[in-house]
């Protein structure tokens, strides 16, 4: 009689949240909201967000990827577009929805393409979802920086598998403009047949070199793709290092929604990791809209996400990393997050480096702080502390700045994506 009486308490309980929306609030001035229905969760930042990074991490412009901040503080997006989702400017909040889905493509091509499990292949199958990505991709390539007003010239597609991304590329921008990289040599024949003009290159996106192909075209490239799960991580690391020489503009890419949060997470959440740190360094970064399993076939077990990146660029990708080489910079980043239950005082007793530089004038509460706790920003002072900058390490036997220039110096090939990859 007893336990019957105190599972009747739990479901009253259990019943009580369900029905009642619930508020949880982070430290750095973000609450969460989870209403009646848990997949329409919102980060929704609060007037007067501080940001904790160095003033010359960060821009001080009031624009920022087609957000426009008011006198009050507030950041409005410059169009009045209602079918068009955004969040804040790099990663102040994540706005969902999910998508109707009710518009469908046309059927895959029967046993042509069979989705191959060791490709991580889902194909896109619902017409509405690809025309806002095809939307979306066009707003984060037309609006932002030089781009903005002019027409695109050099678009890469990644893995267009049963082309339902392609078709509609095609129908925008034509062929001229358009090339796509895929490694199924089924999806290659099948765009050859549809579109015999189409540049494909019959390659894997883990091993092209992204610079080579933006000098072949004389401009940076901006990216657009259906990314398989199991290599998310690598190809966006492939971009960021290929930002480093300004290769890639910017990018417009699916992915499991998990690693979408991961990217957009503010410090002190659970999600703010590695990802978050180095692509809220090297781009803004914009979660436009949450993609529900249906939409894809075959159907993954996970919801997903479309992503915008915008990539700074050389120059102020340097101002953003405040000098410092993107080596030491991932040495600390990595070495930190390995242990990310410790303090930053023990995580990096393991990182060679001028420890006494750090401990002179590191701010005491900083090191009492675990790694998800350090903004960008205060990555970038660490590393700066205990390696300094890129022009300190060109320094001749009388301490004379051989070059004068770190605008000129080579950020590194290869920083964040794997040794085995690419070139």
């Amino acid at each position: 009689m007893d336990f019957s009486y105190r599972q009747f308490i739990r479901f009253v309980i259990l019943a009580a949240i369900a029905v009642s929306p619930s508020t949880l609030s982070f430290a750095n001035g973000f609450t969460e909201t989870v209403p009646h229905n848990k997949n329409s969760r919102q980060y929704v930042p609060f007037s007067g967000i501080s940001y904790d990074a160095p003033v010359s991490t960060r821009s001080s412009s009031t624009q920022t990827n087609g957000w426009t901040q008011g006198g009050d503080g507030e950041w409005e997006w410059e169009e009045d577009d209602p079918n068009f989702v955004p969040s804040t400017p790099i990663g102040n909040s994540i706005v969902t929805e999910f998508l109707d889905t009710a518009t469908a493509t046309p059927q895959l091509p029967s046993g042509k393409l069979k989705p191959k499990q060791s490709l991580g292949q889902n194909y896109l199958r619902d017409g509405n979802t690809v025309a806002k990505i095809i939307k979306a991709f066009h707003k984060d390539a037309t609006i932002h920086g030089d781009r903005q007003g002019k027409p695109l010239k050099s678009i890469v597609e990644l893995g267009p598998g049963a082309g339902a991304l392609t078709d509609r590329l095609v129908d925008k921008y034509g062929t001229d403009i358009l090339q796509c990289i895929e490694i199924d040599i089924r999806s290659i024949e099948l765009l050859a047949e549809r579109y015999p003009d189409l540049s494909v290159h019959h390659e894997d996106v883990l091993q092209v070199s992204y610079p080579e192909m933006a000098e072949k075209e004389g401009q940076p490239l901006v990216v657009i793709g259906n990314l398989p799960y199991y290599i998310t991580s690598q190809i966006l690391f492939a971009l960021a290092d290929a930002s480093h020489y300004g290769a890639v503009d910017c990018a417009t890419v699916t992915m499991q929604w998990e690693v979408a949060q991961r990217m957009v997470a503010p410090t002190s959440c659970k999600d703010y990791g590695i990802l978050s740190v180095v692509f809220q360094t090297y781009a803004d970064v914009r979660c436009h809209f949450k993609i529900p399993p249906t939409v894809f076939y075959p159907a993954p077990k996970v919801d997903s996400a479309l992503i915008g990146l915008h990539f700074l660029g050389p120059s102020k990708l340097r101002d953003r990393l405040a000098g410092v080489s993107p080596k030491d910079f991932r040495s600390v980043v990595t070495t930190a997050f390995r242990q990310r239950r410790k303090t930053i005082r023990n995580t990096l007793k393991k990182i060679p480096g001028d420890a006494f530089a750090l401990e002179q004038q590191l701010p005491d509460d900083w090191f009492s702080k675990r790694p998800e706790q350090l903004t960008p920003g205060q990555f970038v002072e660490v590393t700066r502390l205990l390696f300094g900058d890129i022009g300190s390490k060109n320094t001749n036997e009388d301490g004379e700045n051989e070059s004068s220039n770190t605008k000129e110096v080579d950020l590194g090939r290869k920083v964040w994506r794997k040794l085995k990859h690419g070139v």
